[in-house]
C-alpha cells in the first residue's frame, strides 16, 4: 500500500496544474507560458521553497513517465511526408533555390558549430566540464513552442512559418540523437554498441514502412475505426502500446529512452495521416497535458536546487553566459533565412528558434545522471530554459511580420470548364480576383469570352502559376480531370508557394487519401452533387439562402481571439446586424450551439447574414488574433 504522504503529494500537484492555467488568464498581461509557471509553483513547494512534496517512488515514476510522454508528444509534431513534400519544392530568390529543408540543415550545422565554439570557451574559463554534451544542449530548440506561436500567428502554412517550422524539426530530431549518440560513446566508449543507435533508426524506418502498409490493409483499418469509440479506443491503447514499446526497445540498445519515446511520436502521426489523426491526438494531447506533463514539469521545478545554485559562484556566472550563448547560436545561423526572406523575418525567426524547453531539460537531466554537470549547473540549465521560452516567443510577436503586412489575395483555379466559369463568377460577386489556368488555349479562350480572367499554360509548371498569381494567392482550387496534374499542382501551392487554402477535386478514394495527406481538402464530385439534392429537398430555404448569388447573403467564418468573450453564453453574445453562428469548430469536433453553448478561445465560428454584418461580426471575434 501506497504512503498516504504520496497521496497528498499528489493531490497538491494536480490542484496546482489545475490552477497555473487559470492564473496564466488571469494575468494575461504577464504571458508566462503555463510550462514555466508549472517549473515556478515547482519550485515554490519543493526542496526549495516550502518544502511540502515527499518524493516517492510512485511520484518519481509518473514523473519519469511524464517525461517520456512530453517527448512522445514532440515526436507528434514530425510529420516526415511533410517533411519529404517542403524539401522537393524550393523557393527562388536571386536565381538560387533553396528548400526549407536546405535551409533548416545550414541553420542547424552552423548552430552546432557555433555551440561547440561557445563550450569550448566556457570549458576553458573552467566553467564547463564536457563542451560536447554542453553545446548539444545549446542546440536544442522547443518544438512545443515553436508550434503553439507560429499557430497563433497563423503562419504555419505559409512558407515563411513552414520553413521556421522545418528548422524546428531538423534541430529537434538531429539534436536527440546526437546526444544519444555522445551518451552511448560516453558510456560504453567508440565500440560497436554506438551502432545500436543506427538500429534503433533502422527500426523506426523499417515500422515506417510497414504501417504504411498497414494504411492499405483495408478490412484491418475498418476493424480499427470500428474501435475508435466508447470503452475500446483502440488507437489510444495502440498509442501507449506504441509508446512502451518503442522505450523498451530504446532501452534494451542501451540507447536514450526519450529518443525512443520521440520516434514512437513521429511512427504514430507518419502512419495516421488522413486517417482519424486529428482526433487521436486531441485525446493524446489531453491526457499528457491534462495529467502527465505538467506532472513533469512541476517536479522539475520540485527538484531544482536554488541553494545549490546560489552557493556556486561559477553557476551564477554560467547563467547569463549560457542565456547570451543560447541566442547568439541561434541568431547569428537564423540570418541565413535572408536568403529567402527579409531581414526582419529573419530576426524573427532566429528569436523564435532559440526558445527551448524540454528538450534542453532532457539533456541536462542525461548529463547530470552522467555526472557530466553539477547539481548547480543543472539548475543554471533550467533557469535558461525558463529565460528562453519566455521570453523568445515575446520577441518573436515583437519582430515577425504581422499576417496583414504580407496579405494574400485572389484564387487561381485550375482547369478550364465550366464549372471554372461557374465558380470564377461567384467569387467575383464578392470582390475576389480569379484567375483561371488551363493547358487547351481555345477553352482559355472560351472563359476569356465569358469575362473570367484566364492564362493559357501547362499548370504543372510553376511559372504558369506564377503568372499566375500563385505566390500572393490566397487559395488555390484544382479541378482538372487529371489526377496526376491535381496532385502536382497541390504539392506545388502547398509547399512552394506556401498557398494557405488549398482545395482538389478527386474522384477515386485513392486519390482522396493521397491529397487529405497532403493537407488538401478534397471535394468528391459525386458526393458534393448528392449533399447538394440532399439539402434542395430537405432545408429548401437554407439552400436558397446559400446557392442564391443575387441577394445580400453572405457565408463566413472567424477564429475566437478576443479574449472578451472567451467563456461567454452564446445567449449573451450580440452580434451586429442578422448575423448568425450556424456552427462551432473546436478540435476535431464539430457543434451545433445553443443558448448555453460557451464559447472557447480557437474556435473556428460558422457565420451566416448579409454581408456587413458578417464583416463586422468577424472583426469583432477576431479582434487581437495578431497581437
Amino acid at each position: 500500500m501506497e504512503n498516504p504522504t504520496t497521496f497528498f503529494s499528489l493531490l497538491l500537484i494536480t490542484v496546482l496544474a489545475a490552477l497555473v492555467p487559470v492564473l496564466s488568464v488571469v494575468f494575461r498581461k504577464v504571458r508566462l507560458p503555463i510550462v514555466v509557471g508549472e517549473i515556478l509553483v515547482g519550485v515554490l513547494i519543493g526542496h526549495s521553497g516550502l518544502n511540502l512534496i515527499q518524493e516517492s517512488p510512485t511520484l518519481t515514476f509518473l514523473a519519469e513517465f511524464g517525461f517520456v510522454f512530453l517527448m512522445f508528444l514532440s515526436g507528434l509534431e514530425v510529420d516526415f511526408s511533410a517533411l519529404r513534400r517542403t524539401g522537393r519544392h524550393g523557393a527562388s530568390q536571386g536565381g538560387r533555390r533553396i528548400s526549407p529543408v536546405l535551409l533548416g540543415v545550414l541553420v542547424f550545422a552552423l548552430t552546432v558549430a557555433l555551440a561547440l565554439f561557445a563550450s569550448l570557451g566556457l570549458a576553458e574559463m573552467g566553467l564547463v566540464r564536457n563542451p560536447m554534451l554542453m553545446g548539444l544542449i545549446l542546440s536544442t530548440t522547443s518544438l512545443g513552442i515553436v508550434v503553439p506561436v507560429l499557430k497563433q500567428r497563423r503562419l504555419t502554412n505559409s512558407r515563411y512559418g513552414q520553413a521556421v517550422l522545418v528548422s524546428a524539426l531538423i534541430a529537434d530530431f538531429v539534436t536527440l540523437v546526437l546526444i544519444s549518440l555522445v551518451v552511448a560513446i560516453q558510456q560504453r566508449g567508440l565500440t560497436l554498441d554506438v551502432f545500436l543507435v543506427l538500429i534503433l533508426l533502422g527500426a523506426f524506418v523499417t515500422a515506417l514502412r510497414l504501417g504504411k502498409m498497414f494504411q492499405r490493409f483495408t478490412p484491418l483499418v475498418r476493424v480499427m475505426d470500428e474501435l475508435c469509440a466508447a470503452t475500446s479506443q483502440i488507437r489510444v491503447r495502440g498509442a501507449f502500446a506504441l509508446i512502451v514499446a518503442w522505450v523498451v526497445l530504446a532501452g534494451a540498445l542501451g540507447v536514450e529512452i526519450i529518443l525512443g519515446a520521440f520516434l514512437a511520436g513521429a511512427l504514430i502521426i507518419s502512419v495516421l495521416a488522413g486517417q482519424g489523426q486529428p482526433l487521436l491526438r486531441e485525446k493524446l494531447d489531453a491526457i499528457g497535458f491534462g495529467f502527465f506533463v505538467p506532472l513533469f514539469f512541476i517536479m522539475v521545478g520540485v527538484g531544482f536546487d536554488l541553494r545549490a545554485l546560489l552557493s556556486s559562484p561559477s553557476a551564477l556566472l554560467l547563467v547569463p553566459l549560457l542565456v547570451v550563448a543560447a541566442y547568439l547560436v541561434k541568431f547569428l545561423p537564423a540570418l541565413l533565412f535572408r536568403l529567402l526572406f527579409s531581414w526582419r523575418q529573419s530576426v524573427a525567426a532566429g528569436a523564435l528558434l532559440s526558445s527551448r524547453l524540454s528538450l534542453i531539460i532532457a539533456a541536462s537531466a542525461i548529463a547530470l545522471e552522467l555526472g557530466t554537470i553539477s547539481e548547480a549547473t543543472n539548475s543554471a540549465i533550467i533557469l535558461v530554459a525558463i529565460v528562453t521560452c519566455t521570453l523568445s516567443p515575446m520577441l518573436f510577436m515583437r519582430i515577425a511580420p504581422r499576417l496583414d503586412e504580407e496579405v494574400r489575395r485572389g484564387v487561381v483555379i485550375v482547369g478550364a470548364s465550366e464549372l471554372s466559369v461557374l465558380l470564377a463568377k461567384r467569387l467575383e460577386t464578392d470582390d475576389v480576383p480569379v484567375v483561371v489556368v488551363g493547358r487547351d488555349a481555345d477553352r482559355i479562350s472560351l472563359v476569356k469570352e465569358r469575362g473570367a480572367q484566364a492564362i493559357a499554360g501547362d499548370p504543372v509548371d510553376p511559372r504558369i502559376l506564377e503568372q499566375a498569381g500563385a505566390a500572393t494567392a490566397e487559395a488555390l482550387v484544382s479541378i482538372s480531370t487529371i489526377p496526376e496534374v491535381n496532385r502536382k499542382v497541390c504539392e506545388m501551392a502547398s509547399g512552394q508557394f506556401g498557398i494557405p487554402t488549398v482545395v482538389a477535386r478527386a474522384d477515386r478514394p485513392d486519390e482522396v487519401q493521397v491529397l487529405q495527406a497532403m493537407g488538401v481538402r478534397v471535394i468528391q464530385p459525386a458526393m458534393a452533387t448528392a449533399l447538394a439534392l440532399e439539402g434542395a429537398l430537405r432545408f429548401p430555404s437554407a439552400f436558397d439562402l446559400l446557392s442564391d448569388k443575387e441577394d445580400e447573403a453572405e457565408i463566413g467564418e472567424a477564429t475566437l481571439c478576443n479574449p472578451e468573450l472567451d467563456g461567454l453564453l452564446m445567449r449573451r453574445l450580440a452580434l451586429s446586424g442578422n448575423a448568425l453562428i450556424i456552427g462551432i469548430r473546436r478540435g476535431g469536433e464539430v457543434i451545433v450551439p445553443h443558448g448555453n453553448t460557451v464559447l472557447h478561445m480557437g474556435d473556428l465560428l460558422m457565420l451566416v447574414g448579409n454581408k456587413g454584418s458578417v464583416r463586422d461580426a468577424q472583426e469583432w471575434l477576431e479582434r487581437l488574433c495578431d497581437d
